[in-house]
């Protein structure tokens, strides 16, 4: 019997009020129950946002080098554990061994940059207009904060929302995602070993509606931070604003990488590859757009479609080169994609079906998939797909890659492979996304910088990471000092 673990609320685990679980299974072999979480109710979250509330005025006056404290020490609990956490994140949101180790680091790291940033959270002095007076500003914390977060980054996601909030000086509730909850509790554990004061961060499981909606619209939730898709998330962005909340919301993306004559095509086919089929292409900065210069377009075609085929598909704890999806509705939307790329007139180059057979059987695993030949209307190179599908597009030159490129209601993340650089600065100049690269894949992000995208994949409001994130859970409040 998998085992039923418990919401994390006011400082104790405790079993939420519907007396309901639901169970997450093993997307590598569907027949394994890895755990059983709390079907919480809005009563569940409306317990943990009091709890939140009453700890709020303590936290706030908690030193910050007092709350970074806490944030090492959980930061080196999760560290001590990180082996049995990566085997963990593994067996229940699927990705491989490598994948999920990199991802585990990254919390880790999270927590120990944000344990030292909680030293320097401040404000500035400015020089007043007159003698005998004295100008500056000071951050406080917004107050309470609620937290919803995807399955794709487990561990990694919710620890870019829990360190800088909880280093501001804020309280919180979180709901992370019920495909993959286990991570978020490991968390907490560390954070509860830490000595987290009660009620300061609080864990609720359970479905977008009983948790998700009323943690967005609570009248005593001062902050949003959402990340996940662009209809759920424009959906919390309106709730939030009914009476003004701060709201914070990264989305999807339909992220293309431009492809110029001077580069080389075996290292552009790499950088591609990686960004669109690691992570079986479960990532919303995922390369899901080649946009290939006429003259290379063949060969880079021919290329990529080797690169896929020669990529081993299996359970991530073998630590192969791509895992299965999440879930069973993950992996039919993926076919479903390929369905309506080949019905638009795309070409299928290789991949585009479920892999099976013996183990297969168990798990939710696809190919690797690259279509040519197709055109920027269609859906397969207009709608995130979320999976592992390449759609690889023709171009003339470097303005119609350009314009091809921004051709979509998404902003996220955007490359380009060229040696020239004017092509290089031009590109950085022109494309419309949030993350710009030059030569790198569209996936992967240093913690410390600021990361958030433009149209549809943000709200367009507040970035995360690095001090970004901190101008998010903060207020800043000027004060004049006539003494």
């Amino acid at each position: 019997m998998a085992i039923a673990y418990e919401n994390y609320i006011n400082g104790e685990w405790i079993e939420s009020g519907s007396g309901n679980t639901f169970e997450v299974r093993n997307p590598a072999n569907a027949d394994e129950v890895v755990a059983r979480y709390q079907a919480s109710t809005r009563d569940d979250v409306e317990t943990a946002i009091d709890a939140a509330v009453a700890a709020q005025d303590d936290w706030a006056g908690t030193p910050g080098p007092s709350r970074g404290q806490i944030l090492k020490e959980a930061g080196k609990r999760l560290d001590a554990r990180k082996d049995d956490v990566t085997e963990t994140l593994v067996r229940e949101e699927g990705k491989t061994r490598s994948e999920a180790a990199g991802e585990v680091q990254r919390a880790i790291d999270i927590f120990y940059y944000y344990a030292e940033k909680a030293r320097d959270i401040g404000g500035t002095s400015k020089a007043p207009s007159a003698s005998g007076k004295e100008l500056h500003t000071k951050r406080e914390p917004l107050g309470t904060v609620g937290l919803i977060t995807p399955w794709n980054y487990p561990i990694a996601i919710p620890a870019w929302k829990l360190a800088p909030a909880l280093a501001t000086g804020n309280t919180l509730v979180i709901k992370p995602a019920t495909q993959a909850p286990n991570m978020t509790r490991v968390i907490f554990e560390c954070l509860d070993d830490a000595g987290l004061p009660d009620g300061v961060a609080n864990f609720v499981t359970g479905s977008g509606s009983e948790v998700g909606a009323p943690l967005a619209s609570h009248d005593d939730i001062d902050g949003v931070s959402f990340t996940g898709s662009t209809s759920v998330g424009t959906a919390v962005a309106q709730s939030a604003a009914d009476d003004l909340k701060r709201v914070q919301c990264e989305m999807g993306g339909k992220n293309p990488t431009v492809v110029m004559p001077s580069a080389d095509v075996d290292e552009a086919v790499d950088i591609v590859g990686v960004g669109a089929f690691g992570t079986t292409g479960q990532s919303c900065t995922a390369c899901s757009r080649a946009i290939v210069h006429e003259e290379i377009y063949d060969e880079f075609v021919d290329t990529i479609s080797d690169y896929a085929e020669s990529l081993e598909v299996g359970a991530g704890l073998d630590d192969p080169d791509m895992g299965p999806h999440v879930s069973k509705s993950e992996l039919e939307s993926t076919l479903e994609y390929v369905d309506i790329a080949r019905e638009d007139g795309a070409t299928l180059q290789t991949g585009g079906s479920e892999v099976d057979g013996g183990a297969f059987d168990d798990g939710y695993y696809v190919e690797p998939t690259v279509f040519s030949d197709v055109e920027s209307e269609m859906r397969i190179a207009q709608e995130e797909v979320f999976g592992p599908v390449l759609a690889v597009l023709k171009v003339s030159d470097f303005e119609e890659g350009v314009e091809v490129a921004n051709d979509v209601e998404f902003g996220l993340s955007a490359s380009i492979v060229t040696q020239d650089l004017t092509e290089a600065n031009r590109f950085v100049d022109d494309v419309e996304a949030g993350v710009a690269k030059v030569n790198e894949k569209t996936t992967g992000l240093e913690l410390h910088v600021p990361f958030g995208g433009y149209k549809n994949s943000s709200t367009n409001t507040y970035r995360e990471q690095g001090d970004a994130a901190i101008d998010f859970f903060t207020s800043t409040k000027t004060v004049y000092m006539n003494y």
